[in-house]
């Protein structure tokens, strides 16, 4: 059954350890913060979004865009997929972390209609060898049971949810390459070497709120 309804989550937060403590998202990729980039993609492939953040500066980085703050900190990436189905209220998600500047809307269609068409959860996988990127996923409403007994037993990763899902799909390199270099297309900025790479740079002070 197909549904009529999907709701984007970005996904924003993160110790940030290897990026001094900073806010990854907000760091600028051709002049625009990264988290921008990936809720436009977002609103491409979605009815509505919503944001997935414990930082209480979130409402001032995302005017206009709902907040959600988990209901338990510091229990990893699987709370905050935990958090963006319970938000979801019922309905699929397509979730993309804050790190990620290469998503697009195009490939976030891929995943969703990879997942009405009967999947429980939708992940990409590239690289060699090939590595599954469960933040930048759909996620069907029979996710949230399952990632409730998960960290109900302690487990805090957020593969472990559609490991465990029955009715997963992948996307390979194969369906991802129409779309673009798979590598870059998931490409998440994890460290301050990784946005030199891309000739990104942090924000000034006036660059944390949205232009």
């Amino acid at each position: 059954m197909t549904s009529t309804r999907c709701v984007g989550v970005l996904l924003a937060g993160g110790a940030a350890r290897r990026f001094r403590g900073m806010p990854k998202g907000l760091a600028l990729v051709d002049g625009i913060r990264i988290a921008d980039r990936a809720l436009s993609a977002l609103r491409g492939a979605t009815e509505r979004q919503v944001v997935v953040a414990n930082d209480p500066r979130a409402a001032r980085w995302f005017p206009g865009t709902p907040i959600v703050a988990d209901t338990k900190e510091g229990l990893g990436p699987l709370q905050g997929l935990c958090t963006a189905l319970t938000a979801a209220g019922g309905d699929p998600v397509l979730v993309v972390a804050w790190d990620m500047p290469f998503v697009t809307t195009a490939l976030l269609s891929l995943l969703r209609a990879a997942g009405e068409s009967g999947a429980s959860a939708v992940i990409p996988v590239a690289g060699t060898p090939p590595r599954a990127e469960p933040l930048c996923a759909y996620y069907g409403t029979t996710a949230l049971a399952t990632c409730e007994t998960l960290l109900a037993h302690g487990d805090r990763r957020a593969v472990a949810l559609h490991e465990a899902l029955p009715g997963t799909r992948t996307l390979g390199a194969r369906e991802l390459g129409a779309l673009g270099d798979p590598g870059r297309l998931l490409l998440s900025v994890d460290t301050l070497e990784d946005l030199a790479a891309l000739g990104g740079r942090l924000p000034d002070g006036e660059d944390t709120a949205r232009r």
